[in-house]
């Protein structure tokens, strides 16, 4: 027999009320178990036994001692860096080439032979610059007539072609570059010559540039212009490098020299000391205690035994349990919603995955733990007393992982999510998320300027701590306002702001509302007046209780002119009808309402006033004249369905319908008055028990009834009659 099969055995035998009270902790505590199976799997080096690592600038509390020799490795941007600076710095591999020397004669040769047979062709002069300038061009030069003319003079020809002979032996010779070939070269060249390698300065190999400068000196006919030019660009035309760049060898140079980069940075020998107690944690001692770690976790991954497991898994639990134990006992009415209890686990796996993001960089920024998405979700969804709970398990949760060890990650997260906690509050402003945004990003810049200062650290380092605090304000803030919604849908809770949206007295429902029943609508006005004001005066959520008030009533659309403020003077169906189906008309307006709820889409909330706004109240006035009529009756058939008002709204509501409608009544409102009619409605409620399901207690019910007869005494305050003006036109009863 499984595990599986022991439990379901154990629960088969359990007595049924032990038996639901196994599956519905033990379902909660098998979902705990699930998160701390899944924090593990993020992280699966044990929390607690693991070697600390120390951020740069704290102060190590214990020796860390190597256990075992190890290597501390080169980043993989450090070891590109180091190989990008040894490729650049490489000398550069130019060889002599001979050859260029022997093509530059030969081309000079064969030049001057074609000219000079080209000069012999005929004795008209304008034949023979014409074969000149076809000699040279056939050999890849174009001449101009004059330089052709100058040419065609023997004593001109001889002594250019010699000029230009003794130019290239004199300086080709020793070895020339072209131009350009040595301009992104620093240093020393490596020059090949004559089968050896020797070692030259860059700035002293002569380049085509200052061949052209030098051999300005063997000109010709310095005074002769053509003749300067044309000298010029001959040995311009017929210079070939000695000197070249070898790209194969220069290559093969540079991928050994990036080969010969090590990738080790520190090699620490077993039983080293890492770093000492209370001494401060440099860079150095910072990357030895993140190799260690890695070294660790690395050398037991292949060796972690179950007990290892099971006591990282349990570790992690004990923390989520404290979550689940929080809502046992603080809030029960979250701990029993199997979704609401989702919820929170949604939140645990966010931030888990973020920690799990956060620590593959280096270094670890602890600042990014996504801890204000989940708490604003939670402080939004729920309140402010649980979220700063959430706050502290998660800040916890992720602060003990080895990891997060030695980082601040616990101090910094828990102080900006109970920053995130106490800042958000009832939403009923879209600006709201701008201080939600600035408070969270003052808690992370103050605690940052607070480790920073402590431990001296540069201010770059606390300038960027900072902001990534405010990059991680700023985006849990967005990340959460856009969850919110389909958070909403999935628990069931309506925030501020969807109540805001149902508010709006323009809706669809609403404007059915007041032009189908117009009696009724100004009825549900009044009545969301004072359930407003006197759940303000309690504490309660006045909002709410508006909203719920103005959809309370939305069934009698389906008969209005059956409902009394409806009803025209002298008319009333009811006479026409027995009382039972009387009653089953006013009765059947709780169910006509939820059916309008499900097809406008009715958040839940707002729902419950439509169904609890009476409770299980009697339909008085009929179940009498059926008595009188029958002399018995089914007082059942009489009542309406219920359920009993379960929270301090609609219990609200529920009083506030039942006085409205009898002060609306009364000749003489006056505050006397409506004071014992508040009392009586309030106690004739108590008395049926219809707010014993209610969390009100009795100095809330004094404060409602006070908050009542303050509002209604306005509402039907004296009426002054003011005398014709001049214009004919009467003010019979202006305000007061």
């Amino acid at each position: 027999m499984n595990l599986r099969q022991q439990l379901e055995r154990a629960i088969d035998l359990a007595p049924p009320k032990r038996r639901e009270a196994l599956l519905f902790h033990g379902s909660r505590i098998g979902l705990a178990l699930l998160l701390a199976v899944f924090t593990y799997v993020l992280f699966p080096a044990s929390p607690a036994v693991d070697f600390p690592i120390y951020e740069v600038g704290s102060v190590a509390s214990d020796n860390v001692i190597a256990p075992f020799a190890f290597k501390v490795l080169k980043t993989p941007d450090e070891l590109a860096r180091e190989r990008d600076a040894l490729v650049r710095a490489a000398e550069p591999i130019f060889v002599y080439v001979p050859a260029a020397l022997d093509s530059a004669r030969n081309q000079l040769g064969d030049l001057a032979d074609a000219i000079e047979a080209s000069s012999r062709v005929s004795t008209d002069p304008a034949v023979v610059l014409a074969s000149i300038q076809r000699a040279a061009l056939t050999r890849g030069m174009t001449m101009t007539p004059q330089e052709a003319q100058y040419l065609a003079n023997p004593g001109r020809r001889g002594a250019m072609f010699a000029n230009v002979s003794r130019t290239f032996e004199r300086w080709l010779g020793t070895g020339v570059t072209s131009s350009g070939a040595l301009d992104n070269v620093r240093g020393n060249i490596v020059l090949r010559q004559h089968g050896e390698d020797r070692r030259v300065p860059a700035d002293s190999v002569l380049t085509f540039n200052m061949l052209v400068s030098r051999a300005v000196l063997l000109e010709p006919d310095p005074g002769s212009v053509v003749g300067r030019d044309l000298y010029r660009r001959l040995v311009g035309a017929l210079f070939h490098p000695t000197i070249a760049l070898d790209r194969a060898a220069t290559e093969v140079r540079r991928q050994e020299l990036s080969r010969s980069v090590s990738p080790t940075k520190f090699e620490v020998l077993a039983g080293e000391k890492i770093v000492g107690a209370n001494e401060v944690v440099g860079r150095e001692e910072h990357e030895k205690l993140r190799a260690l770690h890695d070294a660790v976790d690395g050398t037991r991954g292949s060796e972690r035994g179950a007990r290892r497991v099971v006591g990282a898994i349990l570790f992690n639990a004990l923390i989520i349990g404290l979550l689940g134990l929080s809502l046992l006992l603080f809030r029960p009415q979250v701990y029993r919603t199997w979704r609401r209890i989702l919820m929170f686990a949604f939140g645990v796996v966010v931030v888990t995955l973020g920690a799990f993001l956060v620590a593959q960089a280096r270094p670890v920024r602890p600042e990014l733990v996504p801890v204000a998405l989940a708490v604003v979700l939670i402080s939004a969804l729920f309140d402010q007393r649980i979220a700063m709970i959430t706050a502290m398990v998660l800040a916890i949760l992720v602060g003990f992982q080895s990891v997060f060890r030695g980082t601040n990650a616990l101090f910094v997260n828990l102080v900006g999510g109970a920053v995130a906690a106490f800042s958000v509050r009832a939403i009923n402003r879209r600006n709201q998320s701008y201080y939600w945004i600035l408070s969270i990003a003052a808690g992370y810049c103050i605690t940052a300027l607070a480790i920073g200062l402590a431990l001296d650290l540069p201010t770059r380092e606390l300038l960027t701590s900072v902001a990534f605090g405010g990059l991680n304000a700023l985006v849990s803030v967005l990340l959460a306002l856009l969850l919110l919604p389909m958070a909403e849908s999935f628990t069931g809770i309506e925030t501020d702001l969807t109540l805001l949206e149902w508010s709006d007295l323009n809706r669809p429902l609403m404007q059915r509302l007041s032009l189908e029943a117009p009696g009724t609508y100004a009825h549900t006005i009044a009545i969301a007046n004072l359930a407003d004001a006197a759940c303000r005066a309690i504490g309660a959520n006045g909002l709410l209780a508006r909203v719920g008030a103005y959809y309370h009533d939305i069934g009698k659309l389906a008969k209005p002119q059956y409902f009394v403020e409806n009803q025209a003077k002298g008319r009333n169906p009811h006479d026409k009808l027995k009382p039972g189906t009387s009653a089953q008309i006013i009765r059947n307006h709780v169910r006509d309402g939820l059916e309008l709820a499900e097809e406008y889409r009715l958040p839940k909330a707002l729902r419950a006033f439509i169904t609890e706004h009476h409770g299980t109240g009697s339909i008085t006035y009929f179940l009498e004249k059926a008595r009188e009529r029958d002399g018995t009756a089914n007082s059942s058939e009489f009542a309406y369905p219920g359920p009993l008002p379960q929270s301090a709204e609609t219990a609200v509501v529920m009083l506030a319908d039942g006085i409205e409608a009898s002060v609306r009544v009364l000749g003489e409102p006056t505050t006397d008055r409506i004071r014992e009619v508040v009392d009586h409605i309030v106690r004739q409620r108590m008395e049926q028990g219809q707010l014993r399901d209610a969390p009100l207690t009795l100095r809330q019910i004094d404060m409602i009834k006070e908050e009542f007869t303050r509002v209604l005494a306005g509402m039907y305050h004296n009426r002054v009659e003011y005398p014709a003006s001049s214009g004919g036109i009467t003010s019979e009863f202006a305000s007061a």
